[in-house]
């Protein structure tokens, strides 16, 4: 028998990853089962524990098999926003973004919970993203999630608007005086009295 005609020997994560990404059953088996084989780490990561970091370059492509995965922007020790959370059978925008655009990572993100992923190589990921089922998979939850965070952003907007106006609003009646990403407050009874609504 001709070498190159047998079967790939199938790899042990592929059984736990077919269930959460049924995508990859539609890859051949040689490209399936060869880069996992030389191209996958299964990682056991324990409950707040930092995954990657804004301005750093993409270690790989997490594919979480159990836990969960908070991705955010801005300071992880204060003042940060949470874009998303990726959770078994889900992809991470920022990580996908980082490897197709060979950009440093543009968030960070720790685990929730205890959590077991399978990080991907950044090889490996160009290897299984030249196939046109995972590709097409990649890019069809990448712009799910980017409706996501357009939503978000939207959102956020929204509320900024209505925050300053209504500090605007407090500083001309004399309640409160703004300045650099800082609010002091001059008449607490004011504001109290205004939260109090009508009696």
């Amino acid at each position: 028998m001709n070498e190159d005609t047998l079967a790939p020997v199938p790899h042990p994560l592929a059984a736990r990853l077919l269930p959460l990404y049924p995508v990859l059953a539609e890859l051949p088996p040689g490209l399936l089962h060869g880069v996992l084989a030389s191209h996958a780490t299964l990682l056991p990561v324990p409950a707040g524990q930092a995954l990657f970091g804004e301005g750093q370059p993409c270690q790989g492509f997490p594919m979480v098999l159990s836990g969960e995965v908070r991705v955010a922007r801005g300071d992880p020790q204060g003042r940060a926003i949470e874009l998303y959370r990726v959770g078994p059978g889900e992809l991470c925008v920022a990580s996908t973004s980082c490897l197709f655009g060979q950009t440093l990572l543009v968030a960070h993100g720790h685990t929730v919970a205890a959590t077991e992923l399978v990080l991907l190589s950044p090889a490996g990921f160009e290897q299984w993203t030249v196939a046109a089922p995972f590709r097409r998979f990649v890019f069809g939850l990448f712009a799910d999630r980017l409706a996501d965070l357009m939503a978000l952003a939207d959102e956020l907007g929204t509320v900024r608007e209505i925050v300053t106006r209504l500090l605007k609003r407090f500083e001309r009646a004399g309640w409160v005086r703004t300045g650099r990403e800082r609010v002091d407050i001059i008449d607490a009874a004011a504001l109290r009295a205004l939260a109090a609504g009508p009696r």
